[in-house]
């Protein structure tokens, strides 16, 4: 089943919301070093919020 419904990217105004998720990303996948994490986590500008609509 498939469900389409509208939502709109808009960028995460907080710098401390990319500290928080860098926190848990590194705290879940840290194990497997940096060169896999820290590309990933380097990433800021892809965190996004969804909004509805």
């Amino acid at each position: 089943m498939t469900v389409w419904t509208g939502v709109t990217f808009a960028e995460v105004p907080d710098p401390g919301t990319n500290d928080r998720v860098d926190t848990a990303y590194r705290s879940e996948y840290g194990r497997f070093g940096g060169a896999r994490v820290d590309p990933r986590a380097a990433a800021r500008a892809t965190t996004l919020r969804l909004l509805p609509g």
